[in-house]
């Protein structure tokens, strides 16, 4: 590797700096296999390279140590001569229930606190929430779910879902849903695969100042669905129940159902936990469907080994944590913060956005809660710096030590602000999470240095690589993100998919054998920490040069002048690939020649000549998904006349502003 390109690795500033001695998150796990393998691990790294060179070891000490709750134990760990594509199973011979281990605590504990934009706060604690499992539980028992059915949710982010997802798997029924934001055919597409028999939803709800309706919807959905045989409507407000819900087919209000669970004398029967195998199907999440139909991804309890490992050991949340989330079903995360009952912690669930109520509503809601973990998604910190909504002297802040950020690229940037603006002791740093492994991927460890713009190293029992073009790891250079041993977490398959053709096809595909993430990515051979560039699919190479988008991103995006923007590659008839650069200018600024000038000149010197786009375009408007991503593949097959699934844009109004790009730039 030149020397020039060393440097560059090593330039890399520090952020954050570790105490001295070894990390105490993962401190109890590691001492704990140290002393019974006689083996001493000098730091993360060599502990990280045990873990994925020991898997069953590893994991079989994990389920150990966290105590999953089981009436079987495993007779084997893993078979790692099965082929990762076939899906090897976890565990074999356990028996356990997932909903028992998210109930092991039933305490006064506070569980849930339940908050919103026009919600009354509520607070659940762990001995509540088991009593309402148990009625919810009852209920669906009334109404004929069994084992392997499916139960949907089409809901915002409240207590209820929580409840019937647990009670759903209680009895070893399959839990799935789908974003509220999301129109009523982009349900269907999801709900139509699995046939699902209960529903569960709500009449409306607010989301940033906005009203959603739900009902109309809902009915749309219903029609299209004559395998469910009962929908449950959470009513949102006292006066709810007003409404008239007698044209949704097979539909009542929430107490309406739960009345069924109960016995003529006003008495719950016992829940009763189902006791199956780890791979047996818990979860089915979907995939963004940016190109075509969602995948329905199957997933088994093994999310409990992961999350555990990853907010339990990695984050340190256990019984003293309490974390935000404004996911509601649908977002993997969701699933990941249910799941973090298990360790006991408390969750704020927030109804709506919680961020740009007041310049200060965020930091209130952190020392009111006293929240010890944020996940801030990569274009809110863009907003928060950009309106100024920044802690005060009145806020102490004092529980708050960490601070997560992703769903998009985190740019180095966005380290600066943190550091400055908001808490210079905190941990922040990016987090990669998977929808297909419902887990995260790489995070960080307190015993290591905090590199801005980076990733400080991946999860234990996570082996990773960089493939090049040809299928070679390499470290220092640009290439696709692989996974070549299996986790807990990783989906058990598509559903629907009986012979496998299709999980295989769309992950193994690229590369044979190990499981492709479909993100570009690359290791700083310095520090050893991963920069992430944004979907392989989307990667530009105009004239030979490899680059991620987010290398535009992180140089474009600190002009004041721009808000937002989104960089894609554009193919001639004959197959020539160009970049175009769209920018969407801040309030107030004018979109110019000198402009245009400033940032060719910029991307000159930062990056090189070849990164320079060759066209750039004003447009009123960047496309997202419902989630938060820039949606880079949906505008680049905008431009190159391809087909898009426009399903997942939340703002899809402004798409047509980019299908003239070959008439006005002249290609």
């Amino acid at each position: 590797m030149e020397t020039e390109s060393l440097k560059t690795f090593a330039n890399v500033p520090v952020v954050w700096e570790p105490g001295p001695g070894p990390g105490r998150m993962l401190r109890n796990i590691r001492e704990r296999i140290e002393s019974k393998y006689a083996i001493k691990f000098n730091d993360y790294w060599t502990f990280h390279k045990w873990s994925v060179d020991h898997l069953p070891e590893f994991w079989a000490e994990i389920w150990d140590a966290i105590g999953i709750v089981h009436s079987n134990p495993f007779d084997q760990v893993i078979d790692l001569s099965i082929p990762l594509e076939q899906c090897p199973e976890w565990f074999r011979g356990a028996k356990l229930n997932f909903a028992e281990n998210l109930l092991r605590f039933r305490d006064n504990h506070p569980a849930i606190i339940s908050a919103g934009e026009d919600k009354e706060t509520e607070t659940v604690t762990y001995a509540e929430m088991y009593e309402e499992v148990q009625l919810y539980a009852a209920a669906l028992k009334k109404c004929e779910l069994k084992k392997g059915d499916r139960a949907v949710c089409y809901m915002s982010n409240r207590q209820e879902p929580v409840f019937a997802c647990i009670g759903v798997t209680s009895i070893g029924a399959i839990w799935t849903g789908a974003l509220p934001l999301l129109g009523a055919q982009a349900v269907l597409n999801r709900f139509v695969q699995v046939e699902p028999k209960i529903l569960f939803t709500i009449d409306r709800f607010r989301n940033d100042g906005e009203e959603i309706e739900m009902l109309q919807k809902v009915k749309e959905i219903v029609d299209g669905l004559p395998s469910l045989t009962n929908v449950v409507v959470v009513p949102s407000k006292r006066d709810s129940k007003s409404k008239d819900i007698s044209c949704i087919r097979n539909s009542c209000w929430l107490d309406e159902f739960l009345a069924l669970g109960r016995n003529p004398d006003g008495s719950v029967p016992p829940i009763k936990f189902e006791q199956v195998s780890v791979n047996h199907p818990i979860f089915i999440s979907y995939t963004s469907g940016t190109t075509g139909l969602p995948k329905a991804l199957v997933h088994g309890s093994g999310l409990l080994l992961t999350a555990a490992r990853d907010f339990g050991l990695h984050t340190e949340l256990n019984r003293k944590g309490a974390r935000l989330s404004m996911s509601p079903v649908g977002w993997a995360s969701w699933n990941i913060m249910t799941t973090l009952h298990f360790v006991g912690l408390t969750a704020l669930l927030y109804e709506g956005v919680p961020y740009f109520l007041t310049p200060t509503y965020l930091w209130d809601m952190v020392d009111k809660y006293e929240l010890s973990n944020l996940f801030l998604p990569t274009n809110v910190l863009d907003e928060l710096q950009g309106r100024g909504y920044l802690p005060t002297k009145k806020h102490k802040l004092t529980s708050l030590m960490t601070i997560l950020s992703g769903g998009s690229v985190v740019k180095p940037q966005n380290y600066d602000f943190v550091y400055e603006k908001i808490k210079k002791d905190v941990i922040f740093t990016s987090m990669y999470v998977a929808t297909e492994m419902m887990a995260t991927i790489m995070l960080f460890d307190d015993s290591l240095k905090i590199h801005r713009g980076e990733l400080t190293c991946p999860s234990l029992g996570t082996d990773i690589e960089i493939i090049d073009d040809t299928g070679k790891p390499v470290v220092g250079e640009a290439g696709e993100i692989v996974i070549t041993k299996p986790t807990p977490s990783f989906p058990i398959g598509i559903w629907g998919d009986t012979d496998g053709s299709r999980y295989r096809e769309s992950y193994f595909s690229k590369v044979p054998g190990k499981f492709a993430m479909g993100d570009l990515g690359l290791i700083n051979p310095v520090t050893k920490g991963y920069i992430i560039y944004g979907r392989s699919d989307a990667t530009l190479k105009p004239g030979g040069c490899r680059f991620g988008s987010s290398e535009i991103y992180n140089i474009v995006e600190t002009f004041f002048e721009i808000q937002d923007s989104i960089c894609v590659s554009q193919y001639s008839p004959k197959g020539i690939e160009r970049a175009v650069l769209f920018l969407k200018m801040k309030s107030g600024q004018n979109f110019s020649e000198d402009l245009i000038s400033k940032i060719r000149s910029t991307i000159t010197r930062e990056l090189s000549s070849s990164h320079v786009p060759e066209i750039i375009l004003s447009v009123p408007d960047i496309p997202y998904s419902v989630n938060g991503k820039k949606l880079e593949v949906v505008v680049k097959n905008i431009i190159n006349n391809r087909k898009y699934n426009p399903e997942t844009v939340i703002n899809p109004e402004c798409l047509k502003h980019f299908s003239n790009i070959s008439e006005l730039s002249g290609y």
